[in-house]
């Protein structure tokens, strides 16, 4: 057990999957405050009263991260309601996944304004208090994709964008007691994941080492680990948690 208790926390893409595993590990570990994010308000409103049915732990808040208005105007409202933000876990995300030679630019830039650029705003709205509290973790969800995937260029490259965000940022950031981070989870067992065709999953299950996809509670507890105090020297790495189906 890690204690959250004077930490508030906020979660992106928290109405499912792994993002709402992470708010229910931050809830299970005393968080003062997760703040759900998710462009589904009334997804994340109906999660937010699942996991906290007396809603005095969560806070489920409508928001696009792709929209940078949107999303100053929401944290705007989040540090007048809470003070402070001491956790950032980005991990909204979308696939529109197809054949490059297919591919639309409006596909290309509609996965990297989500995936990417969500992240980068997002990170906008804390660096700068965390900085002043000398206090912040951040931690992007990354995916093994970025290793490369046939029919997902749009998605491996928002993947690998993030990365190279992730290890630059802890440099940035390490003196002022922030840690940036990020998690490459391989096969997760979503409604992401079950968007590819059954033929073409099966053979991927077949592929993988430990012959099963990896839980959204096994990503949560990656994601509380480098959230907690005891990772304070874990800082600019990118941690794959796949099962051994991906090892750098």
């Amino acid at each position: 057990m890690y204690d959250f208790s004077a930490r508030n926390v906020v979660v992106t893409g928290a109405a499912q999957g792994i993002g709402r595993a992470i708010a229910a590990g931050f809830l299970a570990n005393g968080a003062n405050c997760v703040v759900m994010l998710d462009y589904n308000g009334d997804k994340v409103a109906e999660t937010a009263k699942e996991l906290d049915p007396e809603g005095s732990k969560t806070l489920p808040v409508p928001c696009d991260v792709s929209d940078q208005a949107a999303v100053h105007e929401t944290f705007s409202m989040l540090y007048e309601k809470l003070g402070h933000i001491d956790v950032l876990v980005n991990n909204a995300g979308i696939n529109r996944d197809r054949m490059f030679h297919k591919m639309t630019i409006e596909q290309m830039r509609e996965v990297l304004n989500v995936n990417f650029f969500g992240v980068v705003h997002c990170c906008m709205e804390v660096i700068t208090q965390m900085r002043d509290q000398e206090f912040g973790r951040i931690i992007n969800i990354s995916s093994t994709a970025q290793h490369g995937n046939v029919g997902q260029t749009n998605y491996a490259a928002s993947k690998g964008a993030i990365n190279g965000f992730t290890r630059s940022l802890a440099k940035e950031s390490t003196r002022k007691g922030i840690t940036v981070n990020a998690v490459e989870p391989g096969y997760i067992d979503t409604d992401m994941l079950r968007t590819i065709p059954e033929d073409k999953l099966a053979a991927r299950l077949a592929a993988l080492p430990p012959q099963r996809f990896g839980r959204p509670e096994e990503l949560a507890a990656t994601v509380l680990f480098l959230a907690s105090d005891e990772a304070s020297w874990v800082n600019g790495s990118i941690l794959i948690a796949s099962g051994a189906s991906i090892t750098v």
